[in-house]
Order: structure tokens, then sequence, then C-alpha cells
């Protein structure tokens, strides 16, 4: 197994997919919206990036499911809607890799150990203006938040960026560019 981790847009889910391997979304165990005591961020939004937002517990459950019987229901989260909207089968079918992806991956790394999952671990690394336009990109394409909100939330993003990679590999994770992520992944 391996876990993804990187800055909100830094092209987890799309090295996941490159990876040709059956892949766990981690954003899909956030919390839906109206969930008790969620996290609020100095501008008074609610904190999607804060690991209080996200169900670790059914993560690791879900993982476990996975890799015993090879075969997961996991839960479908829009981000748009701020909640679950249904669900989706993960399987294994024999592969012989997993990627588990998410913004929480640095936390969850801890998590996998401790439930004796053992994980390589990746840091997504690239540049934090083209993180911030590929986030932007994609969150205006997919109508995720407001404009406004996107934009102030993407500015706060990119000025953290550098802490949660300093974060990433206290944690132990190895940073790798997009091709070079590629490669590790297709050996």
């Amino acid at each position: 197994m391996v876990l993804i981790a990187g800055a909100s847009g830094s092209g987890k889910s799309r090295l996941a997919h490159l990876a040709g391997c059956p892949s766990l979304r981690l954003d899909d165990f956030y919390f839906d919206a109206d969930h008790p005591h969620l996290p609020r961020s100095p501008i008074g939004i609610v904190d999607w990036d804060d690991p209080r937002c996200w169900d670790a517990g059914a993560a690791v459950a879900a993982l476990q499911d996975l890799l015993s019987s090879g075969r997961v229901e996991a839960p479908a989260y829009s981000i748009s809607e701020s909640r679950r909207v249904g669900s989706h089968e993960v399987r294994m079918d024999g592969a012989s890799c997993l990627t588990a992806e998410g913004i929480f991956a640095i936390e969850f790394l801890a998590t996998c150990r401790a439930a004796g999952l053992a994980a390589e671990a990746i840091y997504l690394d690239r540049p934090g203006f083209l993180v911030f336009w590929l986030r932007l990109r994609r969150d205006l394409a997919k109508k995720r938040k407001p404009p406004r909100i996107l934009l102030r939330r993407g500015i706060a993003l990119w000025r953290a960026q550098p802490g949660l990679k300093r974060k990433a590999l206290a944690a132990g994770f190895t940073p790798m560019g997009m091709r070079a992520a590629v490669a590790r992944l297709a050996d």
C-alpha cells in the first residue's frame, strides 16, 4: 500500500489514477457539514483542511476490509454539497499495489501503522503557484464553493504549503515530483 499526501490540488488523485492501482480516496471519509463540532477557519467557514473534519477510523476499517477481502464499499462524498451522497465499490481484483490518497494522508500514516498496516509514504511535491492554479481551476470547474471562498482559501493554502511539506517529511514521507512519483509507482 502506498499513501499519497500533498497539498490540496497538487495532483494526488491524478497520481493515483496514473499508477494504475486500485485507489481508496481518503477525502471520501469527510464528515457531513452538519456533523457536530466541526472546526472553523479564521475566515469563519468550516475548516475542511483540519483532520477533525475526517473519519480516520472508518478509513482504516475500509482499508483493512479491502486488504483482507479484496473489496470494500467506500463512501462517495460530494465536496460541493459537503456531504456523503452514496457509495462506490473498490476492488483489488488481484492487483499487487493499492494507493490511498487525500489531504489527511500525513496524519493517517501513523494511524495505519498503529493498526498494523504497512505503507510506503509519498509526498507529492509541486511548486506552490502551480498547485494554487490547479486547485483553483479544478474547484471552479466543479463548482465546489463560491469563487470568493475558493480564492481566499487558495491563498491561505498556498501560504501553508511549505509547512505542510515539513510536516510530511517529519512524519516519514518521501518528497517526489509528479514524474518521479509515477515512475516509483510503476516499479
